[in-house]
């Protein structure tokens, strides 16, 4: 095998590898397989979305939290593009986030919109992820049956975010505390900033 195939097949596999870890943290997450989620993340991971941020291991603790609170998420995924350099890679998917509520007795389906960044590192000849963040693109916020309607007070999102302001509303909703410096399209410098960050860690 010459030395250009066998650096394609290698590569062919961790790329193969990486995609493989990342759709089996998000449908361990789906489907609450949390264990199996937690062994995709390394000790040391970092995970910094708009309800969390700590480790992957601490990151499945509080998925579960959030399910016995009743917001159950599902994922929707488009293909991943993974860049590999050495034993570190990057990885990125547009995603849409579907979360069910019911608010003031109107079942409503909130769905953020987001681009997943992933950094992924092997150690011992095993990728796991070393950390997850999410840029914010927009969301809405609808009612399942359409003529249904829900009237939210402005006063109730001053300050939000645009790219993630019915998350936050419903997170709030929830007990939850949203961090508002997140990466997102309304504020470029903070994707130039997270994506400088991840690549300089990568060597790209």
């Amino acid at each position: 095998m010459s030395t250009e195939l066998h650096e394609f097949v290698r590569d062919s596999a961790d790329i193969t590898a990486i995609t493989q870890l990342i759709l089996r943290e998000r449908e361990s997450r789906d489907m609450a397989k949390w264990e199996t989620m937690r062994d995709c993340f390394h000790p040391d991971s970092r995970v910094r979305l708009s309800w969390f941020n700590g480790s992957g291991p601490d990151f499945v603790t509080g998925s579960i939290d959030m399910a016995k609170r009743g917001m159950f998420a599902k994922h929707r995924l488009a293909p991943i593009l993974v860049t590999l350099a050495s034993n570190r890679a990057v990885a990125s998917l547009t995603a849409i986030i579907d979360i069910p509520r019911v608010i003031d007795g109107i079942d409503l389906i909130l769905s953020a919109h987001g681009r997943f960044i992933y950094r992924a590192e092997r150690r011992d000849d095993a990728w796991r992820i070393f950390s997850f963040d999410c840029i914010y693109m927009r969301d809405e916020l609808t009612p399942v049956i359409l003529g249904q309607t829900i009237s939210i007070d402005p006063a109730e999102v001053e300050g939000f975010r645009p790219s993630y302001r019915n998350l936050s509303w419903c997170l709030i909703k929830t007990g939850y505390e949203v961090d508002q410096d997140l990466p997102g399209e309304d504020r470029p410098e903070t994707v130039d900033a997270l994506m400088q960050e991840v690549n300089n860690w990568a060597g790209l």
